[in-house]
């Protein structure tokens, strides 16, 4: 089914906090591409006005300018919303550990914010970004909501203490609150430049510019490669969650499990390079496997991603030819 099939009430008003980020402007899109009233909130540290830009002109969308860091900000912002989706956050488990405190301002602070504002301003449902790395240390595959570790990066913290949060402002105050643990996303618009970038858009990059990629550590550490779409999916679902699934997790990935090693050659065929990769050390506070129990999403949610792997990356790498 996917999500284009998903509808809500004509006059539905969504706020999407991040809105100009990689997932958030994609949920901008769809949303907007459905004939909904769509508001983004982002100020642009992470996110990237070119993202937008093209919805900047629609009548059904507006762009705010703003830090979710401040309430006050949050609050006009979500002046009779129907639906708040937070995506806004600082990623990059390596660049967490480099600087703590912006991440505990923003990712804890600025989503507190985020869920009081939905709170004071009456909003059906508040949908927020969580991450696969809240299960740490656990050794276990697949990933399992209720099994999770010791954290090891300030990034995977914040995480966490988001996901209590949506936990208590459930259960204390009655705001349904849905946190999607999502695991890799991959696809259009992530941003391939920087140290801290995804490992996808990077590799692509590197090889359709013929440098060569440095993989951290062996290789064969295996990951949940999400397609953005199912991503767009799951948040539009979870605005559709009935009020008993609310105060939970869910992960949010497509079920698979693949190697980077094999990763980077599938992409070497792909763009007719034969480049071989060198490794470097692996990276602190790095998850070694991750694949994700998608079924308590499935069960609660409805969700039942379309995009597999395969199908995902062969779509993620014509938009790179296509855009960079």
């Amino acid at each position: 089914m996917g999500y284009r099939d998903i509808t809500f009430e004509k006059d539905s008003v969504f706020l999407i906090g991040g809105g100009a980020g990689f997932i958030g402007s994609n949920l901008c899109e769809a949303l907007v591409e459905m004939g909904y009233t769509v508001r983004c909130l982002d100020n642009l540290s992470t996110g990237k006005y070119e993202n937008i830009a093209p919805l900047i002109e629609k009548e059904n969308f507006t762009f705010i300018k703003g830090d979710i860091r401040e309430l006050d900000t949050c609050m006009e912002a979500s002046e009779g919303v129907t639906y708040v989706m937070n995506e806004a956050a600082w990623g990059s488990v390596p660049r967490s550990i480099e600087m703590p405190l912006l991440y505990e301002e923003v990712n804890i602070k600025g989503t507190l914010n985020m869920m009081e504002a939905a709170r004071q301003s009456g909003a059906k449902k508040f949908v927020y970004a969580s991450s696969s790395s809240v299960y740490g240390d656990h050794p276990v595959l697949p990933k399992k909501e209720g099994q999770e570790g010791k954290v090891l990066s300030p990034y995977a913290l914040t995480k966490k203490v988001d996901e209590e949060y949506g936990r208590l402002y459930k259960e204390l105050y009655g705001l349904d609150t849905y946190g999607l643990r999502y695991f890799n996303v991959f696809g259009r618009r992530q941003d391939p430049e920087g140290m801290y970038a995804a490992v996808i858009p990077k590799f692509i990059k590197q090889l359709m510019n013929d440098e060569v990629p440095i993989i951290n550590g062996d290789g064969r550490q295996s990951r949940d490669f999400t397609y953005i779409d199912n991503v767009i999916e799951a948040n539009l679902k979870a605005c559709h969650a009935p009020s008993d699934a609310a105060g939970q997790v869910f992960n949010i990935g497509a079920g698979g499990r693949e190697y980077l090693i094999d990763i980077y050659y599938d992409l070497c065929e792909a763009l007719g390079r034969k480049t071989e990769p060198q490794f470097g050390p692996p990276r602190k506070g790095d998850i070694r496997d991750s694949n994700a129990d998608i079924s308590k999403a499935r069960e609660l949610l409805g969700y039942a991603p379309e995009y597999d792997f395969k199908k995902g990356i062969a779509l993620a790498i014509d938009w790179y030819k296509e855009n960079l």
